[in-house]
């Protein structure tokens, strides 16, 4: 993906930024610091939330970050007075407030260049055959005017059709992790059907007015930006849920009957009916997936608010499963069996709730993960995805449990679907490490390393990430990039060692734990 803005195009994949076409020379954590705020440009980034993406909660002085600032600026032109690419909201963080569009990188190049300094390979596979299936991507709705207590729906009903068209085995359904990084109104959906491979958008609105509640959706092709299909519907407030059910009832109708083919089953999702325990559960989603201690917390905070407004909503008891697992894996917490236990009672009391529910099933899944388990981490991972075949989460966490098991070419076709699914999700850096760690498993090792550089290099990506980038090229024989990759994780975390590697990622497969082994104590781990 390539983040254009001014004279200047950030591009993700190569790992690069040019201006005017030209690549322009930025240290790797000045340019991590670039792709963060530029990812996250709709809000303020604190301090706090930087210094743990970058330094990975290291103890750095606000100096440290200062100068990436002000090295930034000077790439980019600015400074400190104009701040026309970065505004300092002082005490608080850093805004990036630029105009930026998000252009898809032309067709058939790979994420890096050929080391020889040749044309880029094609080896990267971006999508799996989907059978003829049209793509939808459904956008989150505007808010019109002030509404209140109601400002939830405009992201609670688009999530919820989404997770309802995900089970329709003839739909390919984007991921609410990438398509919900598209808020600005006046973007052309011609793009972003073509940055999404999506052939369907559905955008929508929500307008509050005294007493009254109008939803509008609209289903637009986005080869031609024509609309296919649009409706309005408007409701009392005080039935709010009966109206909330009925709208998704009646959009879901519409789009099967408007995206004519052959096979159509649609299930509803239990949810609930309290509407502080449903908005407390939409907004933790949005802490959720931005991977840090701090928004964790938030998370946290909010699904506990859910589940003690309305203990029988399932989804609310799984976020807080999510939230362990994540304390745990990324080791936020001392108690890291203690995040282990709490992981598995919140997802066992979904369970009771709802066990039909794909995203209850997924953290049960995940919970067994932790422990190592794999065998039962593929049972529950295998039940999410028969419930919901296009779930790009589900279908990543079961691609990498297959590789660590070792059935590594079932991983690496689990992955690249995922990756169609879903190609700007908040996991996408777990989904190139997985497909690199199945290069890996087979002894495909000049493969693992191009996968694993795009998946350390990508925001986001976490300190094992660079790890596993460091082994790859240690099994290539290229000491020299071992050793720079190496240096980047003690950088992060002098503390990190092949134990930890391993707690995180049981590799289930002996010969592959073996190779893994060997290199991590070449390593120094």
């Amino acid at each position: 993906m390539i983040y254009h803005f001014g004279m200047f195009e950030l591009d993700l994949r190569r790992f690069e930024l040019r201006y005017n076409g030209e690549p322009c020379s930025l240290e790797p954590q000045v340019f991590r610091l670039l792709a963060f705020l530029v990812e996250n440009r709709e809000r303020l980034v604190s301090r706090d939330e930087i210094f743990e993406k970058l330094w990975d909660n290291r103890v750095v002085t606000d100096a440290a970050l200062s100068s990436r600032i002000k090295s930034l600026r000077q790439v980019l032109g600015d400074d400190g007075k104009t701040q026309r690419f970065i505004k300092t909201i002082h005490g608080e963080g850093f805004r990036f407030v630029a105009e930026a569009r998000v252009i898809r990188a032309p067709a058939g190049k790979t994420a890096s260049t050929d080391r020889s300094g040749g044309e880029e390979s094609d080896q990267y596979q971006e999508a799996a055959d989907t059978g003829g299936r049209p793509a939808i991507a459904v956008l989150p709705f505007r808010r019109l005017g002030k509404a209140g207590p109601y400002d939830a729906i405009a992201e609670g009903l688009p999530h919820e059709l989404i997770a309802e068209l995900a089970r329709l085995r003839w739909l390919l359904v984007i991921a609410r992790g990438s398509s919900f990084r598209f808020r600005d109104p006046d973007l052309d959906l011609r793009d972003l059907g073509r940055l999404l491979q999506a052939r369907y958008c559905l955008t929508g609105s929500v307008e509050v007015s005294a007493k009254q509640l109008a939803v509008t959706a609209e289903l637009v092709d986005t080869r031609s930006n024509e609309v296919v299909w649009a409706e309005r519907y408007t409701g009392d407030v005080d039935e709010l849920h009966a109206f909330r059910e009925d709208i998704r009832s009646r959009i879901l109708a519409s789009l099967e009957i408007q995206i004519p083919l052959h096979e159509a089953a649609a299930a509803r999702l239990t949810v609930t009916e309290n509407l502080d325990a449903w908005s407390a559960y939409h907004l933790g989603l949005q802490h959720v997936y931005r991977f840090n201690r701090k928004d964790s917390e938030q998370a946290a905070r909010l699904f506990e608010q859910a589940v003690q407004q309305d203990p029988g909503f399932a989804r609310a008891h799984a976020g807080l499963s999510f939230t362990h697992f994540q304390a745990a894996f990324l080791h936020q917490t001392d108690d890291v069996a203690g995040e282990i236990l709490r992981a598995r009672e919140c997802s066992q009391r979904a369970m009771e709730i709802e066990p039909l529910d794909p995203f209850v099933n997924f953290t049960m899944g995940r919970s067994y993960w932790l422990e190592g388990d794999l065998e039962h981490a593929t049972a529950w991972l295998e039940r999410t995805t028969s419930l919901s075949p296009n779930y790009a989460q589900g279908l990543y966490a079961l691609a990498w449990t297959n590789s660590l098991s070792g059935a590594e070419l079932l991983g690496r076709e689990r992955v690249d679907f995922a990756m169609r699914l879903s190609p700007l999700d908040p996991l996408y850096y777990g989904m190139l490490g997985t497909r690199g760690f199945t290069h890996m498993a087979r002894g495909e090792d000049a493969e693992a390393v191009e996968w694993a550089e795009r998946a350390a290099n990508s925001p986001g990506a976490h300190v094992l990430i660079d790890l596993i980038a460091a082994v790859a090229h240690t099994l290539n024989g290229n000491a020299k990039r071992a050793a720079e990759w190496s240096a980047r994780v003690r950088e992060r975390n002098p503390l990190l060692t092949g134990d930890d590697f391993f707690r995180a990622f049981p590799i289930g497969s002996e010969p592959m734990r073996a190779r893994v082994t060997q290199a991590l104590q070449a390593l120094g781990y």
